[in-house]
């Protein structure tokens, strides 16, 4: 949630700022909510000066009756004071209520660092390693995923539908080798503790992380209003919700290996074939907590962290900053990790690693006290994939497949999978 402050203080430097998202529909709420604040402070106000002048006379009455004078005229204007008391303190319950409705669909205001314009003005940071060509003789993941047996998309298509894959044999032993390898990788080296959350959520919950109201649609919903999570980064960024993290806790942070279930459509057949886009997969998620001021800091060692996996897993691979126009609705700044596959011709994205400033922590309530006996702060939410495993393991079999239809397996996999190589 945006801070009211900073509309107060300059609503048109605040405009200024949501229109470098080029969102249009971006902009139509601030308006609204800078006539409802005005509104609800107003009311306020003139609530709280009327109870100081009803005190006033409350205590003028008592005065009176102990001194055995009149005091009915007092009393009237209590009386009818009083019901206009409640009359207002309803109104700003309900400018309040609608205020907080409104807020809830404003997006996060762009880091200062992010380049301005739409994708088209993505900024390549950099590039590491080598790009394998994409000839003639490459095969695209899918024709290698079925010929070895690693997975059946026809199968798991016919279980659930379109978007739902199915591994098996050694293609489900890599999906475990893969969540093995980047949980001990995070845990012992990178420092992060690890968490198995529940994989249904509330309401509060997903609005908390920025999914809700917005994205309700692309949520697979049950009956009792409970949410199948579309990342880990929403439990596990609600973990302390309406908490306040003691002094010296900051920074730390989490990791957690989870299936994600999306609903999003796909875009009239674009890259739908293999394993591109998917409506469940698993990811290993990376969050962290941090104070405002080392918040930056933070998101650079994180984005790191994340760059290791493809370090590690010998893949070639590209860090984007998206500009302001291609940032999500919570994020206030995002890099992605995008992974070379040689036999689809494509970088694809396997990581997202964004900043959300404190803009979850308003919503979910969380906060920090930077030393004892302070102000309790909102703390600062980050959060990275590292990485979603439908794409990685796209870039593993297009890189490493060989001329004879075998796939080496990457070094730092073999002790998982107990092969160095995947055959027919």
């Amino acid at each position: 949630m945006i801070d009211l402050k900073l509309l107060r203080a300059d609503p048109t430097q605040f405009r200024q700022a949501i229109a470098r998202r080029l969102d249009q529909s971006a902009l139509e709420p601030v308006d609204r909510l800078v006539d409802l604040d005005r509104a609800w402070r107003a009311a306020v106000t003139e609530a709280e000066s009327l109870k100081a002048e009803r005190n006033a006379k409350s205590e003028e009455v008592a005065r009176r009756k102990k001194q055995r004078e009149p005091a009915d005229d007092l009393l009237a204007e209590l009386k009818a004071s009083g019901e206009k008391g409640k009359q207002l303190d309803l109104e700003a319950k309900q400018l309040e209520a609608e205020l907080e409705r409104v807020a809830l669909t404003v997006p996060n205001l762009p880091h200062r660092a992010v380049p301005d314009g739409d994708a088209a003005a993505n900024r390549v940071v950099r590039t590491v390693g080598t790009q394998r060509a994409a000839d003639a003789g490459l095969k695209p993941h899918w024709e290698l995923g079925e010929s070895l047996g690693l997975f059946d998309l026809p199968r798991g298509a016919k279980l659930t539908g379109s978007g739902f894959p199915l591994f098996r044999g050694q293609g489900a032993r890599l999906v475990r080798a893969l969540a093995n390898f980047m949980l001990d990788l995070h845990t012992a080296e990178h420092g992060y503790h690890e968490v198995a959350p529940p994989y249904l959520v509330s309401r509060p919950v997903l609005t908390g992380t920025g999914q809700l109201p917005k994205f309700e649609e692309d949520m697979y919903r049950t009956s009792d209003d409970l949410f199948l999570i579309p990342t880990a980064e929403v439990p596990v960024t609600n973990i302390y919700r309406d908490e306040i993290l003691p002094p010296g806790a900051l920074p730390f942070g989490l990791v957690a290996y989870t299936p994600c279930f999306r609903r999003e459509a796909f875009s009239h057949g674009k890259d739908t074939r293999g394993l591109i886009r998917v409506h469940q997969f698993d990811k290993v998620e990376l969050v962290r907590f941090s104070a405002p001021a080392d918040s930056d800091a933070q998101h650079a060692l994180m984005t790191g962290h994340a760059e290791a996996v493809l370090g590690h897993l010998g893949l070639s691979y590209r860090v984007l900053e998206l500009a302001a126009g291609d940032t999500g609705f919570a994020s206030a700044r995002t890099f992605d990790l995008e992974v070379w596959a040689p036999g689809t011709g494509a970088w694809l994205e396997v990581s997202s690693s964004s900043t959300f400033t404190d803009f979850q922590a308003r919503r979910a309530g969380i906060r920090y006290r930077p030393a004892a006996g302070e102000k309790p702060e909102f703390v600062h939410t980050l959060n990275a994939s590292a990485l979603a495993f439908p794409r990685t393991i796209i870039a593993i079999l297009e890189n490493y497949q060989n001329a004879d239809g075998t796939v080496t397996v990457p070094e730092v996999l073999r002790k998982y999978l107990g092969v160095d190589r995947f055959t027919p």
